[in-house]
Order: structure tokens, then C-alpha cells, then sequence
């Protein structure tokens, strides 16, 4: 997974200064809540920030920052910050079934996330449709601005590929089996807003919330 280009302890002197594409409005949705904010990353940087930072949790480097006894929450999601500066925050989320995000945008913040283990069901506004897509163990996914999705835990994330904080002796999923992903947001996150699809077809936004935490509420 590691990427030689750009590392968690260096990354501040990798970034590349364009700025992000200006988007043109959609009348089929609410625009985001805010503008791109100034930030030196593009998605190619999260990319690989969520990447070193999931070899980094595979091989134990976060070990203090996880759950004691190695009891996964089994009825909420989980986060912890593995990287926080005033350009990016890099989050690792335990993903427990049947819990979604809810549709939402990221405001302002670029994302990106990485796969550890298990697999996550992605639904993404396309601008007339929600489209699904899998997300297993070593795929990724970049969201620019805009980006209006919502995740869970995917159904098939029993079958996944395990990683090395699966218990062996489990013959479903569980505290010990988790599903883990690594994000990325430059800026950090700061608002996001929610989203329904109407009868007629239309992304609707229903509210806007402030919030440093990733993928909405835990």
C-alpha cells in the first residue's frame, strides 16, 4: 500500500498548489453549503495519505490509539484521529452493520478514504440517480467538492477479505471482525450538509450541520 510519493510525516512538502476546477451549477440539486476553501492538496494527495496511513494501522503503528482489549463497538460507528493540522485531517472508522451516514456532502473539505478490511456499499448522486458501488479491502475512493454519497457497511462484508484484527475463531462478524477504513479531508471538515431524493427525482437538502466529525454523527 505504501506509497514512496508522499508520507504522513512529510506531506506538507509534496502538495501541489492548482486550484481545484471551478464546478457548474446542477438545477436537480441544492448546492453545497460552501465553497472550496483554499488547500494545497488535490485528490491524488488524500489518496495517498489515507493509503500510507491504512499500512501504518495494519502494521500496528496506531495499536495505542484503538480500542482497549481489542472490543470493537458494535453498535455505533467509531473514529479516531491518526493525523490533525490545520490542511488535513487523516480519521480510521469502524463500521458496524446496518448503521448508514445518511445522504451528505463534505461542504467544503476534499476526501478520500481507503479500505482495511471488509467492505463498504457506496450510493452516490450522480445528478439523476443514486448509484451503488462495493468498496473491499485495498480499494479507494476520492470525493471532490460537491460529492454527495452515503455509506455503510456493505451486507457482503462478512466474505471479505479478513485483516489481521479478524479472530480466526468467529464464524460471523463481530467486535474482533471489524470493517475499517481510512479518510482523508483537507480542509478538515467544518459543516456538511444532508440530502433526501424526492418523488420527482430531485436531491433535496434537508439540513447543514457543523461538525468536525467524519461521515456525519458516530
Amino acid at each position: 500500500m505504501r506509497s514512496p510519493v508522499l508520507s504522513l510525516s512529510s506531506a506538507r512538502g509534496s502538495y501541489s498548489t492548482a486550484r481545484p476546477a471551478a464546478r457548474f451549477p446542477d438545477p436537480r440539486i441544492d448546492r453545497p453549503v460552501a465553497p472550496a476553501l483554499p488547500t494545497r492538496l488535490r485528490p491524488p494527495d488524500l489518496l495517498r495519505l489515507t493509503d500510507e496511513g491504512a499500512e501504518d494501522v495494519l502494521d500496528g503503528r496506531y495499536d495505542h490509539l484503538l480500542p482497549a482489549n481489542g472490543e470493537w463497538p458494535t453498535e455505533q460507528r467509531w473514529a479516531t484521529r491518526l493525523l490533525s493540522d490545520d490542511e488535513v485531517d487523516v480519521w480510521l472508522i469502524s463500521w458496524t452493520p446496518g448503521k448508514s451516514t445518511e445522504l451528505h456532502d463534505h461542504a467544503g473539505s476534499l476526501g478520500a478514504l481507503t479500505v482495511l478490511s471488509g467492505a463498504l456499499s457506496e450510493y452516490r448522486w450522480n445528478g439523476t440517480e443514486l448509484r451503488h458501488r462495493t468498496l473491499t479491502a485495498g480499494d479507494q475512493a476520492a470525493f471532490p467538492i460537491g460529492w454527495v454519497h452515503d455509506v455503510m457497511r456493505a451486507p457482503s462484508a462478512e466474505a471479505a477479505t479478513p485483516s489481521r484484527f479478524a479472530d480466526p475463531a468467529q464464524a460471523t462478524t463481530g467486535p474482533l471482525d471489524p470493517t475499517l477504513s481510512v479518510h482523508a479531508y483537507s480542509p478538515p471538515l467544518s459543516a456538511m450538509s444532508y440530502y433526501e431524493v424526492t418523488g420527482h427525482g430531485i436531491l433535496r437538502r434537508t439540513r447543514t450541520v457543523l461538525t468536525d466529525e467524519p461521515e456525519g454523527d458516530m
